[in-house]
């Protein structure tokens, strides 16, 4: 019996350590997965903040750029404006020194509508 006891022993004990070195196998598996995951979720974390910095520099260029092209289609319309009041004063000047009666009576007409106008 005591043979037995040993023997049983002997493949209790063997089946121990080949379970507990199992088990540190598994223990280093799932630190080395932890790792692995560890270091994809950094990298991800770290390319979604460089695409986050491109698509706001992306953006604020976009932003400058329509905003200069408003400013140069502003001035453009705003010199337009600046030509066609000059070119109209010109033109009342022009028309003035030629028929200064009819000038003098256009005046005193529209004067006397925009009377009638306000009166009302």
């Amino acid at each position: 019996m005591s043979d037995t006891f040993g023997i049983r022993n002997m493949t209790d004990k063997a089946t121990y350590e080949r379970l507990e070195k199992d088990v540190t196998s598994v223990k280093n598996d799932i630190a080395a997965l932890t790792a692995q995951i560890t270091d994809a979720l950094n990298a991800f974390a770290a390319d979604a903040g460089k695409q986050a910095r491109s698509r706001y520099k992306e953006a604020r260029a976009n932003a400058e750029s329509t905003l200069d092209d408003m400013s140069e289609r502003g001035s453009a319309m705003f010199g337009a404006a600046q030509d066609a009041a000059s070119s109209l004063e010109e033109s009342l000047e022009e028309v003035i020194a030629q028929r200064p009666l009819a000038t003098v009576g256009l005046a005193l007409g529209l004067g006397f509508l925009i009377g009638i106008a306000w009166r009302r």
